[in-house]
């Protein structure tokens, strides 16, 4: 487990993030697509098209993951990971009547799956910690 967590960890979470970021290039496919667009517009004071928010969110997604399974340019990968995150978790203060069933408690399914995003961010950090292990050994050579 030692050898391979953080290997396993960011390539899991590199297909998620392809996956799920592919996804939102094809409307209507992705569960998330109406609360990421509502939650974009409500950001950008209604300034970006829907279109264009979403398939600028899939493109930043699919980024994100291409960067997370190739292991290269790992800091601007978590970088944009870590911006993405903050605007998921958004819709939870911005829409509570779509995201909670009843505050704070229940969530709706839409709810849960921006909670999940806690699993996620626990894991970037994981990544991003071995970053900084990797560069250590590095500089020791």
């Amino acid at each position: 487990m030692n050898r391979h967590g953080v290997t396993l960890t960011r390539v899991s979470l590199g297909i998620v993030y392809l996956w799920f970021g592919a996804l939102k290039f094809f409307p209507g496919t992705s569960p998330a697509e109406s609360l990421a667009v509502d939650t974009i517009t409500r950001v950008t004071g209604g300034n970006v098209p829907e279109n264009l928010a979403l398939i600028g969110l899939a493109a930043w997604e699919v980024l994100i993951g291409v960067g997370l399974l190739s292991g290269r340019f790992l800091r601007i990968t978590l970088l944009l990971l870590w911006l993405q995150m903050a605007g998921a978790l958004l819709p939870l203060a911005f829409f509570p009547d779509e995201t909670f069933a009843r505050f704070p408690l229940v969530p709706t399914l839409e709810g849960q799956y921006i909670i999940k995003n806690l699993v996620i961010i626990s894991a970037a950090i994981v990544v991003g910690a071995s970053v900084r292990r990797n560069d250590a050994k590095t500089q020791r050579r």
